[in-house]
């Protein structure tokens, strides 16, 4: 489709999905999400600190402050690269396709080798290779969501994923706790459920071939595939940011959950630490299945997007308030509770707010990109100012008061910065 540009140009262009998605695709979305994240996301909350107890049982807290940022660069680096690569990609399979599928084959076989690690080097390499992996997988999905979706379902489909994300989680722990003598296993099995999830989603989606002109590939491009101009696209930027606050914040406590339950709360065996984390993160997870599955529908409904992410995400900085003041396993419960409540309605229409206000609608991949290294740039920078943090007055790093406070004040600044956007109400 040609269509006149702002200067008179001729602009080439694809029209947005108007074509209303079934439960089959929606289920194979969700399926795909779950199958992602329960492969990339127990390591990151559970596993690797079993394995940073294994290699490092007098210090597990440096060894994965340094371990996961570097991992969490080259998801940084793999996101928008991928996403860019894949809207220029014209194969026979499609263009998400090739990525989805090599991608999450190529996961497995790293969380492997994060099994095997014998050693720390050994271990951050393996884990970085995980997170390019990962991340390629993902980069092509949200951006084949916003190939498929049109905006009237986006709420809907995002609380999909965004109930499919958690639940993973929960899954992830509850292996955590069944195969907690089995390191090998508990990294691996997660990555052969992804790669039969990750297959079907790759052959139920539509991936067809847009029908605009290529620019010519140049390092410039490929350098503007890690850019989009805020000044240009001031919501998108608003948008950036407010997702990387939130997720830095959220990251500042998950990274060292169990080691919260173990250090904070003196629960001193590590099954029943595991066991305890898992339980809250069960309540936890009910709480985000209720509220999502209703924001989702009502945002959809009403029209407002902003209302929904701000205020959930103020009430989920006082559930990391409350955490810090927690001083029995039943106050971790609770405020759990409040946070997965909290949590799912963010969840649910955030990526609904993020695809509402992208530059470029038609070409997903790139902004998209861009906006996953608000998420892949926090799980760097996460643990180790958390780190800092906890040892601030403390030779021990355990001074979980002081972190979980500085994660909530950055999840509050988060909140803020939504309110400026004007392209959504």
């Amino acid at each position: 489709m040609a269509l006149s540009g702002p200067r008179g140009e001729t602009v080439l262009t694809q029209p947005v999905s108007t074509i209303r998605v079934g439960r089959g695709y929606l289920a194979a979305l969700g399926f795909a999400q779950f199958g992602l994240f329960v492969a990339l996301l127990s390591p990151v909350f559970v596993s690797m600190q079993l394995k940073a107890q294994q290699l490092a049982p007098d210090s597990p807290e440096t060894l994965v402050g340094q371990v996961l940022p570097i991992g969490a660069l080259g998801a940084l680096i793999a996101n928008p690269l991928i996403g860019a690569l894949s809207d220029r990609t014209r194969t026979r399979w499609g263009r998400r396709r090739p990525y989805l599928v090599g991608g999450v084959v190529l996961l497995t076989v790293a969380l492997g080798l994060v099994a095997a690690a014998p050693d720390q080097l050994t271990l951050t390499l393996a884990w970085l290779l995980a997170q390019i992996a990962a991340n390629a997988v993902l980069a092509t999905l949200i951006a084949s969501f916003a190939d498929n979706v049109p905006e009237v379902q986006r709420g809907r489909a995002s609380s999909i994923i965004a109930l499919a994300q958690n639940v993973a989680i929960l899954a992830g722990l509850y292996l955590a706790v069944y195969l907690v003598g089995n390191l090998p296993v508990l990294f691996v099995l997660p990555g052969v459920l992804a790669v039969v999830l990750v297959l079907v989603y790759a052959v139920v989606a539509r991936d067809e071939l847009p029908a605009y002109e290529l620019k010519k590939f140049t390092v410039v491009n490929l350098v503007s595939s890690f850019w989009t101009n805020p000044i240009k696209n001031p919501d998108f930027g608003l948008a950036w940011w407010s997702r990387f606050l939130i997720t830095l914040g959220t990251f500042m406590f998950t990274t060292y959950r169990l080691l919260y339950m173990e250090r904070h709360l003196g629960i001193e065996d590590v099954a029943e630490a595991t066991a305890a984390v898992a339980f809250g993160v069960l309540l936890y997870t009910i709480a985000l299945l209720v509220s999502a599955a209703v924001s989702g529908w009502l945002s959809d409904r009403t029209g407002r997007r902003k209302v929904f992410v701000a205020g959930s995400t103020l009430v989920f900085a006082v559930g990391l308030v409350m955490l810090a003041h927690a001083e029995t396993v039943t106050g971790f419960y609770v405020a759990e509770v409040v946070m997965g409540f909290a949590f799912g309605i963010y969840a649910a229409v955030d990526t609904a707010l993020i695809v509402d206000v992208l530059p470029n609608a038609d070409r997903p991949g790139k902004d998209l990109g861009v906006i996953n290294i608000a998420n892949a740039l926090p799980q760097s920078l996460a643990p180790a100012l958390a780190l800092a943090l906890l040892g601030i007055g403390s030779a021990t790093n355990d001074n979980y008061v002081v972190m979980l406070w500085g994660a909530g004040i950055v999840t509050v600044i988060g909140a803020l910065v939504i309110i400026p956007i004007r392209r959504v109400r």
